[in-house]
This record gives structure tokens, C-alpha cells and sequence, in this order.
């Protein structure tokens, strides 16, 4: 089944509040930005942000923007089980504050996310999904969503893409701004920020099943 945005919310509307949400969010949250960005230079040094390929809508990629939260690879190679030792204890701050994921903002406003939806991943997982799992690249990727307000990092990759995949068929007006608040409050209480065994979530490697 593949989605189809039959609602005029979806269709007419949801684009354009996402641009606007995200336009006054930069201006409220400028300060913040700036204060942000002065740290992350004087912690982790240059680059500020970490910028990397992600699958958006279609599996298309684009630019994802972040605040750096870890220390660069001596080697230059970035290798996922080194994640844990380069995560500063800054960096781990900025993660639990969300703060880090603040430049998402500008990809907002580009086009490449929306203020809710599955969040982008890895493009390396792509070849990894089932068709069910692969359903999640049917509409943009989101600054947040159903996963991130059910557990975030401390649930499995499988039930996180349940939740992806219930967002795609059930986008709401109601439903987005539900999503909203609840991510305030999860961010707050600084819930699902690590998994169980990992400080970062560990990498998905397929399920290698269909649904």
C-alpha cells in the first residue's frame, strides 16, 4: 500500500505551517543558537555543525545539519563503535537537551524535513529495511515523531519503525500538534535519550523479514 495525502491538511496545509513554525522558531530561538554555536566552537572546536548525507522522502538524499557533539575521528574515519569515546560529556549535555538537533531547523525550512515525521537516518540502512520498514520514506522525515515521543532510543529499531509507519497512514492536523507537545514534555523530563546497552543508539542492521 503505498500513502497517498487524500486529507487537505496534508496535502495544502502541512508544508506551509512547517515553514512557518520553523521561521519564528530561528527567531525565538536565535539567542540560543548563538550561544550554542560559541560553545560547540570552544568545547569540540571547527566544524560547528556536522553535516551528513540522510534518505528524506523517496529515499532522496540531503544535507542533515547538526550541532557537533563529539570530538572528531583521529583518523579521520568515523567508525560507530567509536561513538561512545568521542561523545563528550558537552556533547552528552547538548543530546539530552536536544539542543543539538536545533540546525534541523534550517532543513525545515529548505524542505528536506518536516516539524513531524519518521526521523532521517542513516543512508547505509536503506538496503536494510523490509518493504513494511522502507514504508517510512513515503513522506518527509521530521524533526520529530511517533517514535521519538514512544521511547525515542530506548525502544528496539523494529518497534521504532512500527510507530514510523503508523504516522505515515494516520497524519493529522490534531495528530502532528499532539506530537509536538508531547515531544516538549519528553525533552523536558529527558526521556529515551540513550538505549540500554549503548550511549548511542546501536546500528541497525535489518530485520531481513517482510510484512
Amino acid at each position: 500500500m503505498q500513502h497517498k495525502p487524500f486529507g487537505p491538511y496534508e496535502r495544502y496545509f502541512k508544508r506551509p505551517q512547517d515553514f512557518i513554525c520553523a521561521f519564528l522558531a530561528i527567531i525565538i530561538l536565535s539567542p540560543i543558537l548563538s550561544v550554542v554555536a560559541v560553545l560547540v566552537r570552544i568545547k569540540l572546536g571547527s566544524p560547528i555543525l556536522f553535516i551528513q548525507e540522510r534518505p528524506g522522502r523517496g529515499g532522496k538524499t540531503f544535507k542533515l545539519y547538526k550541532f557537533r557533539t563529539m570530538l572528531l575521528p583521529k583518523d579521520g574515519v568515523i567508525n560507530p563503535a567509536q561513538d561512545a569515546a568521542r561523545l563528550t560529556s558537552f556533547g552528552r549535555k547538548l543530546r539530552s537537551s536536544s539542543l543539538d538537533e536545533l540546525p534541523e531547523l534550517i532543513n525545515i525550512l529548505k524542505g528536506d524535513m518536516a516539524v513531524v515525521g519518521p526521523r532521517p537516518l542513516l543512508v547505509q540502512y536503506l538496503d536494510r529495511y523490509n518493504d513494511h520498514q522502507a514504508r517510512r520514506h513515503e513522506v518527509r522525515p521530521g524533526f520529530t515523531g511517533l517514535a521519538q515521543v514512544h521511547g525515542r532510543n530506548a525502544i528496539n529499531w523494529e518497534d521504532k519503525f512500527e510507530w514510523d509507519v503508523k504516522y505515515v497512514d494516520h497524519i493529522t492536523f490534531l495528530g502532528d500538534w499532539a506530537i509536538i507537545i508531547a515531544t516538549i514534555r519528553t525533552v523536558w523530563k529527558r526521556e529515551g535519550i540513550h538505549s540500554e546497552d549503548s550511549s548511542t543508539m546501536a546500528e541497525f542492521m535489518g530485520t531481513g523479514t517482510s510484512k
